[in-house]
Order: structure tokens, then C-alpha cells, then sequence
């Protein structure tokens, strides 16, 4: 174990303080000192709040302030847990590991784990991610007689998602929040979905933080218990939490009251998933005694990026006060690529790329290039790959959603959990075992009449009516599942009895014999995952498949990247949060995608928008480029594009065009060249006059003929006689060929040819 040396510390004004503190700042030293009571963090980017955090914890141990056991940290990242607990072991030893330290999700199913009987579960309780999540909506929605095909699965989840952070319940959502036919239907499925849940001893991710609330609520010990478990509390990214983690936090705090936050609110970008940026800005009033301490010193940024953060997210009405600074070199002035086209930017952004490695001997694992959303990472992998630069592509497909590892996956949450009916129900007929969808309906039908598990049924599947053939395959198919659990309650090896279940149910067998080039790639995914099943059984003193599952089911986008990897990193600027590079490079600067526009028929949240270019440009440490194009394929359509009103925003004196050119030096350039064509402004014209506007062609821009009177346009009303009232949200195309985009209030969005669409304008 490392071992500190006791001194004086004249500005924590406690008795002692270990050498360590030596290197913090004077905020980052009040932030670690602070060990009694409510403390607020205010860590603008970049300005260590990682390291505070760690020494935070340390100190606390170091200072026998708590015993490691009675530490909880939460973050929201399985990487940002394993950094602070690796720091933390390189500070105070093995004694690290004895801490509460991850994700909410990862910590309260642990907790879960021990006290799921008091609230109708058993301990190996499934975990849906969402894809599980939307398979079951998917069957509800059929048994309800709706097709989802028009009901979106994906879309009814979001909805209880949403439901669900906010603590809202099935009853309570069907008596106060139905106002739609989607509430409506929404409200009959939400409640099915709850039922189905607790019946198949499975809980999906949102759970994982309300469960714990409802355990708590239901029983005063327990929460007593955890609040004596937990006498010292530290969140990190605050601003993230949704009313679930607001609440559940408050309740584990109420006793001791040593509650740390660690946040940014110019860093709250996660909206959409429910974080509720006024739990950060409200702290101070939930918590009277609470001390504010501000990060105001920047170790990542040069001046220059810095300048340019600041001076966009100044434009925001709702933040904490503070300014950032650094001692860092200005560096230089941030570039802006002006392009023609998405293909355009591709490959000007990878030309940069090969001149920066070239002049400054920058490798590829310096890059990042950030998008606002996943689809715009097309045009990028097909230019690098031309170049032969390696790329890691951070938010596609994890390998762990891949089809062959969930069915792998679903066979060993059987063994765990037979009552997991999204489980049995996929792997019950894969590979072919001629158990076929007839067979399967039916088995639906008893279990919902006789009100029992699948899993129940086929266990005593000779006294069944089912069809004859079918009940042999089936009872063969639940005569290896016991054989397999049963092994494995006997101390086979995790490995071994993946191997076993693989030859058991011929599902590599299938695949080596389809021998296609498909195929084998699944083969060698299954191949990979029989490997990180022996890395985990390797790892851990007492390896559980329970354990294991769950694990798995908790990795996050974020977890996937590798910084080592010599490779440049493409990834959504949601993706990015908690990571920085050298380079960076700012890609699709324009209106309606960065910012992004309103969503079903929605209004935009441009401070929402505003804070996640903030949180783009502080990932940049020396070099950054923003860049827009002028035109951009949409909707299978070429369309004018109009620059960021952000571009707007950014302090004139930090940016440069390519030429050199500051922008307020290009805005005076267009307004003063007439021949130039100005992407970024529309022509206003009288009336139902007609006027001249912009068509692209292949051979740049030419012009046709318009009239202003047509009232088929963005923003217009209309009501259609199937899917009723509705909103167009865009207009593309011309003559027969034109198309409308129209959100309608009972049935979401719909595109429709509008020749077609029999919509008429209220």
C-alpha cells in the first residue's frame, strides 16, 4: 500500500492532511477537505473533476472519515467507475475494492440482487434491454389487435420509458396522462407490460432505478439500512440524473446529509432520456446547509477553444455562474471547412486528417470526428476507408445486440431464469427444431387463459392438446434446458456449459453447415463470446452466469471505445461526453441537424442544443474544426442547406475560414458580392407572385418556377380522413413527385405523397 505522510494543511483546517493534496489547486483542495455536510461541485470542463473525485475519496479514507464500505459513488459510465477506482487503488491500495463504486444502474441491480423477494421478485431476475423491451411490446401490441407496423413498438416504449423516470405508474398514467389515441394506447399496453414483466422475474432498465425507490417506500428497515450502509454519497455528472436518481439519492442521503455532487449544468445534454437539468440547479435549495464549490480552471483546452466555448454557451439563459480559465498556450485559431457537400465535407475532413499526420505527426487515434446523429457517419467511413485510415466506429451496433449473441445470450438467461418468456420464446425454435409459429400461438393462448408461464406449460407439455409432433420437440427441448441447469447447479464451469448448450441445441452446427460467408462471421462472434466468457471466469473470485448476464446487460455505448486503438474515433456528440482528443472535428454545422429541429411536431430546445455544441468543442484539447455543407441529401433528396445560427454565435475572433478569413470577414464578403450565392438567407417575394427559387442539379444550381400560393408547406395544419389532425413538418420535391412529412397527433409521423394524401388544410 502507498503511504502518505501527515502534515499541516493551513487551508482545510482539519488537523492533518496527506501529501497528496499538494497537487490540487485551492478550489480542487476545498472540494477534497469538504468531508461533513452537502457540497456542490461546479466542474466546468475539463477542469479535473475526476481527479477531485478520486481524491476526494481517498482523503475521506485516509482521514478514517468512513470505512470504504461505507462509501457510495455513483457515476454513469462503467469506464468513468473503472478510472476512479483504478486511481483510487493507486492511491490507498487493495482496500479500493472494498468500495461501492458504478453505475446507478450496475449498483441498485446489486442491491436489487440481495432484497428482490420483498418486492415479488427472485434474485436472478432477467434484465431487458431495450431491444427485449420492444420484442415484448411488439407481442402485447398484437394481442391487443394492434398492428405494429402502424403502432411503432419502439415508440410505445419511449413513451413508458419516459412514464416511468418520472415515477409515473400504468394506473396513474391511464387516469391523468392519456390526451391522444397513442396515450390511450400507450396506457393499455403499459399496464399489460407491467404484469409481463413481474411475471417473467424481469425487470427492464428503468426498473433498475424505480424498484429500488418502491423497496424503500415499501420498507423503512431497508432504506434505514442503506442509509446506515452509506454514510457518504458522491455523484458524478449531477446534471444527468432524472427524477428516478434525484429521488432515489435524496432518500439514501436524508439520514447523514453528506451528499457530493459533481456536475456541470452547460454539460446537461441528456434531455431526452429524462435528465432534468433543474436537479443540479435546484441542489442548493433541496440541501439548506449545502456548500458551493466552483472548478473554474481548465487542464484540457487552449485558449482559444476555451474562448470559443465560452462564448457560446453565454448564450444561455439557465446556467450556475462561472468562468472558465486556463494557463494553457492559446494554440490556434479553430478552422472552418465550408463544403458543397456531405461527400464533400467527408473527404476535405480526411484530407485534414492525412495533412495534420503528415506535418505534425499526429496518429490516428488523435482524431475524433463528431455528428449530431448516427446516419452521418456513412459518407466519413467510406472516405477514410478509400484512404486506408483506420476508423472505430463508437454507437453502431454493440456486439452484443448482434442476432447470434442474443440467441446465445437467451439460451443462458433459460438456465438462470426459465420464467423469461422473451427468452424461451426466441430460442424455443432457433435453430429450427419444427416447433413452428402455429405451436407458439397456442402456447400464448394457454398461458394467457390459464394465466401461467410459457416455461409452466411446457414443463407438462404430454397433458397439452398441442400438435403431436410439436410436443415431442418440445419436451426434448426442455429435457436439455434441465440437463444444462442442472449441470451448471453442479458446479460446471461457465465455459464448459456454454460449450455443451451450443452442441446441445446444434446451434453452431446450423451455421457451419449454412457455410455461408455470413454464417461463419456469426460462428466466429459466438467464438468471441465463449472468449469474454473465460475473461470474466478468469477475473472474478466467485463467477456466477447471473452475474455475469447482468454485467453484460449494463454495458454502455461509451464502454465500447478504446483509446488505444490506432484507429480515428467517429462517434455522436452524445457519445463523446467524459472523452478528449488532440484533434476534433465538428461536422454537419447546419440548421435543422446541428441544431437539431423539433421532433413530432415539437418545438426545438436550442439551450439543449447550444450546451451539446459546448460539450462538443471542450472535447478538443489542441486542434479543432468546425465544418457545414451547403447541400445535403435528405429524404433520398438533394436540399439547400442553411449553416448553424451557432456559427453565429462563436466569438469572430477564434475562428478562421480556410483561406485565412475571419467569419465576420466571409458574412461581409457575401453581402457584398452579388454574384455569390448566399446558402444561408431566403429571398422574400410578394404574395402569390411568382418567384425564382433554388432546385439542385447534378451540374450545381439552376432555377424554377414557384408559387407562393401553394398551402402545402412546413408549419401548415392539415387533417387527413384515416390518420386525422396532423402538422407538416417538411416539404421536398416538385410537381407529382412532391412529398410531405406530417406529424399527425394520433398516429406519429407519416410521409405521404402529396398528390395522394387527400389532406385538407384547416
Amino acid at each position: 500500500m502507498k503511504q502518505f505522510t501527515l502534515q499541516p494543511d493551513q487551508n482545510s483546517g482539519s488537523k492533518g492532511s496527506v501529501d497528496f493534496l499538494n497537487g490540487l489547486n485551492k478550489q480542487q483542495k476545498k472540494a477534497v477537505t469538504h468531508t461533513q455536510g452537502p457540497l456542490l461541485i461546479i466542474a466546468g470542463a475539463g477542469s479535473g473533476k475526476t481527479r477531485v473525485l478520486t481524491y476526494r475519496i481517498a482523503y475521506l479514507l485516509q482521514q478514517h472519515k468512513a470505512m470504504p464500505h461505507e462509501i457510495l459513488a455513483l457515476t454513469f459510465t462503467n469506464k468513468a467507475a473503472r478510472e476512479m477506482q483504478d486511481r483510487i487503488r493507486s492511491l490507498i491500495g487493495d482496500r479500493a475494492g472494498k468500495l461501492w463504486m458504478g453505475t446507478f444502474h450496475s449498483i441498485f441491480s446489486k442491491i436489487l440482487r440481495f432484497e428482490a423477494e420483498k418486492i415479488g421478485f427472485d434474485s436472478n431476475f432477467s434484465i431487458y434491454d431495450t431491444s427485449d423491451s420492444e420484442s415484448a411490446i411488439k407481442l402485447i401490441l398484437g394481442e391487443l389487435n394492434y398492428d405494429p407496423r402502424e403502432i411503432r413498438p419502439r415508440t410505445i416504449q419511449r413513451k413508458i420509458s419516459d412514464a416511468k423516470n418520472q415515477l409515473i405508474t400504468p394506473n396513474d398514467y391511464k387516469h391523468r396522462f392519456v390526451s391522444s389515441t397513442l396515450d390511450d394506447i400507450t396506457a393499455r399496453v403499459f399496464e399489460v407490460y407491467d404484469v409481463r414483466l413481474r411475471q417473467a422475474n424481469a425487470m427492464d432498465f428503468d426498473d433498475l432505478l424505480i424498484k429500488p425507490i418502491e423497496l424503500f417506500e415499501q420498507h423503512p428497515d431497508v432504506l434505514e439500512k442503506y442509509q446506515d450502509r452509506f454514510k457518504h454519497i458522491l455523484i458524478d455528472e449531477y446534471q444527468d440524473t432524472n427524477h428516478a436518481q434525484y429521488k432515489m439519492t435524496r432518500m439514501l442521503a436524508e439520514k447523514y446529509q453528506n451528499i457530493c455532487v459533481v456536475g456541470d449544468d452547460a454539460q446537461s445534454i441528456y434531455s431526452f432520456r429524462g435528465a432534468d437539468i433543474s436537479n443540479i440547479l435546484n441542489f442548493k435549495s433541496d440541501y439548506n446547509e449545502a456548500k458551493q464549490v466552483p472548478l473554474e480552471q481548465n487542464y484540457r483546452s487552449t485558449k482559444y477553444i476555451l474562448q470559443c466555448a465560452d462564448s457560446i454557451i453565454k448564450n444561455n439563459d439557465k446556467q450556475l455562474e462561472k468562468t472558465l480559465w486556463t494557463e494553457n498556450a492559446d494554440g490556434h485559431p479553430i478552422t472552418l471547412l465550408e463544403n458543397f457537400d456531405e461527400r464533400d465535407e467527408a473527404n476535405r475532413v480526411v484530407q485534414h486528417i492525412q495533412n495534420l499526420k503528415m506535418r505534425d505527426g499526429y496518429t490516428n487515434n488523435d482524431f475524433a470526428i463528431l455528428y449530431r446523429t448516427n446516419y452521418q457517419s456513412r459518407v466519413f467511413e467510406e472516405a477514410l476507408r478509400r484512404k486506408g485510415i483506420a476508423y472505430q466506429l463508437v454507437g453502431g451496433l454493440s456486439f452484443y445486440q448482434r442476432k447470434e449473441i442474443k440467441d446465445v445470450l437467451a439460451y443462458l438467461t433459460l438456465l438462470v431464469n426459465p420464467e423469461d418468456e422473451q427468452a424461451l420464446l426466441r430460442i424455443i425454435n432457433e435453430p429450427s427444431r419444427g416447433i413452428g409459429k402455429k405451436t407458439l400461438n397456442d402456447l400464448l393462448k394457454k398461458s394467457r387463459n390459464q394465466k401461467r408461464s410459457v416455461w409452466s406449460i411446457i414443463q407438462d407439455v404430454e397433458g397439452t392438446d398441442l400438435y403431436k409432433p410439436a410436443i415431442s420437440r418440445i419436451g426434448n427441448f426442455v429435457s436439455m434446458i434441465h440437463n444444462l441447469r442442472k449441470e451448471l447447479e453442479q458446479g460446471a464451469s461457465l465455459l464448459d456449459t456454454t460449450k455443451k448448450m451450443l452442441d446441445a441445441s446444434g446451434y453452431v452446427k446450423s451455421l457451419i453447415e449454412e457455410n455461408s460467408a455470413k454464417a461463419l462471421t456469426r460462428r466466429d462472434n459466438i467464438l468471441e463470446l465463449q472468449n469474454a466468457i473465460s475473461y470474466y471466469e478468469q477475473h472474478n473470485k466467485k463467477p456466477t452466469l447471473s452475474s455475469f448476464l447482468q454485467e453484460i446487460s449494463l454495458i454502455t455505448d461509451t464502454d465500447k471505445y478504446d483509446e488505444d486503438k490506432p484507429a480515428v474515433t467517429m462517434m455522436t456528440v452524445h457519445g463523446s461526453k467524459g472523452l478528449e482528443f488532440p484533434v476534433v472535428f465538428i461536422v454537419g454545422l447546419e440548421e435543422k441537424l446541428f441544431p437539431m429541429g423539433g421532433r413530432n411536431g415539437e418545438e426545438a430546445d436550442f439551450e439543449e442544443e447550444r450546451r451539446l455544441f459546448y460539450v462538443a468543442i471542450t472535447r478538443a484539447e489542441e486542434t479543432l474544426y468546425f465544418s457545414f455543407a451547403k447541400m445535403r441529401y435528405r429524404f433520398g433528396e438533394q436540399t439547400q442547406q442553411m449553416r448553424s445560427r451557432f456559427l453565429d454565435e462563436v466569438d469572430p475572433g477564434v475562428v478562421r475560414t480556410e483561406s485565412g478569413a475571419t467569419i465576420e470577414q466571409k458574412r461581409d464578403r457575401f453581402e457584398n458580392d452579388e454574384t455569390t450565392i448566399d446558402y444561408g438567407t431566403e429571398i422574400e417575394y410578394d404574395w402569390k407572385k411568382p418567384k425564382q427559387s433554388k432546385k439542385p442539379s447534378n451540374s450545381g444550381l439552376d432555377f424554377e418556377t414557384t408559387y407562393d400560393d401553394d398551402p402545402y408547406q412546413a408549419g401548415t395544419t392539415v387533417m387527413h380522413p384515416t390518420f386525422g389532425p396532423g402538422k407538416i413538418l417538411q416539404r421536398t420535391g416538385s410537381g407529382k413527385d412532391s412529398k410531405v412529412v406530417v406529424f399527425f397527433k394520433q398516429r406519429g409521423q407519416k410521409t405521404l405523397m402529396l398528390r395522394a394524401a387527400r389532406l385538407k388544410v384547416l
